[in-house]
């Protein structure tokens, strides 16, 4: 393919092997490759070092430059702290205050990165953007379609539920049609030095995963007390910023040895209400704020309420999911994803 004709394609770059593999499987099939790293969150070196789980740390950058200069792309590296503080960082305290559930890697695709690899795009006279999800996406019939990935335990479709016609459009996912250890594999072949580099977690921005410990120096304190289904008092709380919708750690037992979790959470009154694995089930759960890659409408559905869960049998009619069967009290805060088997409808958040 000669130069002038080549397809130019915006690569978000993390310096994972998705990323890394994505833009190198681009190059290899005759576009012209631009790698963005971005600068998200940060914490002092010595401190991510010994986490070893930093997010966007000097190591992941120099990951992806070396990726772009062994497959003969340019590398961009981008710092937006700032953005990031303000749209999803600042976004998960106030939910938590909230006693709600955020899903801060939606926020961030939904808020910050595809809007700033299209705009981005844009400025480099990019043809596409592309990123290492593992998802797929398919054209019929004048209309772009969102599809699960081939890896079932690595599916990310989940999180890309909000991305309308216009995104889909412009957006290669060239890692969705293959399982993980291919993606592996395909790194080893193609030379890549980030090929067994373990993969990054859920929550950059908490590098050791203790949530109560960062929110802590963020929220100010509001003691309050555990209740059973009945009302009576089992226990104390610091502050309901740490409960969340079906959580078992830290509950109270009431005296008895059986497990108690997390049903329903009162910010105003600082309660946290405690109940048994029954206590959870419902037979419904109302959504809010949905969007549709397409046009949808009210009937039976597959639903998703966790980025790794399994999709169940629902009915959707204004906004209300009524479950086949009985599931567990969705948090609010959390996404609910409505699928026709394994194609993207849409999706909103569970209140």
């Amino acid at each position: 393919m000669n130069t002038k004709t080549k397809k130019r394609v915006v690569v978000a770059m993390s310096g994972g092997v998705d990323s890394s593999v994505a833009a190198a499987l681009l190059s290899k099939e005759g576009y012209e490759v631009v790698g963005i790293t971005m600068r998200l969150f940060s914490y002092p070196e010595e401190k991510a070092s010994k986490l070893n789980k930093s997010c966007c740390s000097l190591e992941d950058v120099e990951d992806a430059r070396a990726v772009c200069r062994k497959i003969g792309a340019k590398h961009y590296f981008l710092n937006f702290e700032k953005e990031f503080n303000e749209h999803v960082v600042n976004y998960f305290i106030s939910e938590y205050e909230k006693g709600r559930t955020p899903y801060p890697c939606l926020a961030c695709n939904d808020r910050l990165k595809f809007d700033f690899l299209l705009k981005r795009a844009e400025f480099l006279n990019a043809d596409y953007i592309a990123t290492g999800h593992y998802a797929q996406i398919k054209h019929q019939k004048n209309e772009w379609h969102l599809i699960k990935g081939k890896d079932e335990t690595k599916d990310q479709s989940y999180v890309l539920y909000n991305l309308n016609q216009e995104v889909l459009s412009k957006l290669k996912l060239p890692i969705g049609k293959f399982l993980k250890t291919e993606i592996r594999e395909l790194a080893n072949n193609l030379g890549l030095l980030n090929a067994s580099k373990p993969d990054s977690q859920d929550i950059c921005f908490i590098p050791n995963g203790n949530y109560k410990e960062f929110l802590e120096k963020r929220i100010e304190k509001n003691p309050g007390k555990i209740v059973d289904v009945k009302g009576n008092t089992v226990g104390k709380h610091d502050g309901v910023y740490n409960f969340t919708i079906g959580q078992r750690k830290g509950m109270a037992t009431a005296g008895g040895t059986n497990p108690r979790y997390a049903i329903s959470v009162d910010v105003p009154n600082a309660t946290v209400t405690v109940g048994t694995p029954e206590d959870l089930l419902v037979e419904s759960t109302s959504v809010k704020d949905c969007v549709w890659a397409n046009q949808l409408t009210d009937g039976p559905v597959f639903v998703q309420i966790s980025a790794h869960g399994k999709a169940m049998k629902a009915t959707l009619k204004d906004n209300t999911v009524y479950w086949e069967e009985p599931q567990r009290r969705v948090a609010p805060g959390q996404a609910v994803v409505f699928y026709d088997t394994d194609e993207v409808l849409g999706g909103g958040m569970a209140c």
